[in-house]
């Protein structure tokens, strides 16, 4: 456990520029304090308690904000930056070095037993507020954008954004582990209004052609019109 500890904190000194000493990480910083809590309720967990490890959970929800099922298995060197409303289900797995914002809820979508949370792999980013729901899997590598809603697998090296999450970013560059610039990230939603916008402005020059067309048309209609009437006078 130590030893995972020590991943920890190594792990905020290289992901939140904030962090200035080992007394301010160990004091200070909730993310370190919820997975320290998980460690000891984990243990419990695996010797078969139920209510212990739970008791230890929820005091560890009050104390941070943070709230992890003892049952979740949890990597070396995983960061929770702020933590604030993040929820980690009982069947959830996650790898190493993984970075999870505030907000995040790795959760089930309904009532089914067994496996029913996500597995997050090694190196993964999962953005604020983002929802990462079912028994799916996030690849290495991967970056979930902030708000993000993910129903379905994400492949490794992938960038996934919106409502439900779409993959936008297949290992088009490289993803490191410590890199997630939310306002970069491109937005599927906005790239089809933009579609929708260009189609529109199409229709509109075409009508616009049309219509003179049939202003043309008008006014050769009423030449015709005069000259037939000039030569029945």
């Amino acid at each position: 456990m130590i030893r995972s500890l020590k991943k920890n904190i190594e792990a905020i000194f290289q992901r939140d520029p904030a962090a200035k000493n080992m007394l301010e990480v160990i004091l200070c910083y909730p993310g370190f304090h919820a997975i320290l809590l998980h460690r000891i309720a984990h243990f419990f967990y695996r010797k078969g308690l139920v209510v212990l490890p739970r008791l230890i959970s929820q005091f560890s929800r009050f104390l941070t904000g943070i709230e992890i099922h003892p049952g979740a298995k949890i990597g070396e060197g995983v960061f929770i930056d702020h933590g604030m409303g993040v929820v980690i289900g009982e069947t959830a797995e996650i790898g190493n070095n993984v970075t999870i914002y505030q907000g995040t809820t790795l959760g089930g979508t309904g009532k089914e037993k067994g496996k029913r949370h996500p597995t997050v792999r090694d190196n993964v980013i999962i953005g604020t507020s983002a929802n990462v729901l079912g028994p799916i899997e996030i690849g290495e590598g991967a970056r979930i954008g902030a708000g993000s809603v993910v129903l379905q697998s994400v492949p490794p090296h992938a960038t996934v954004v919106g409502i439900p999450g779409r993959v936008v970013l297949y290992r088009g560059k490289r993803v490191t582990p410590v890199d997630l610039d939310h306002e970069n990230l491109p937005d599927p939603v906005a790239q089809m209004l933009n579609c929708l916008q260009n189609q529109i402005d199409d229709l509109r020059t075409q009508q616009e052609k049309l219509l003179r067309i049939a202003e043309a048309a008008a006014a050769v209609n009423q030449v015709q019109k005069e000259v037939c009437s000039d030569k029945a006078l």
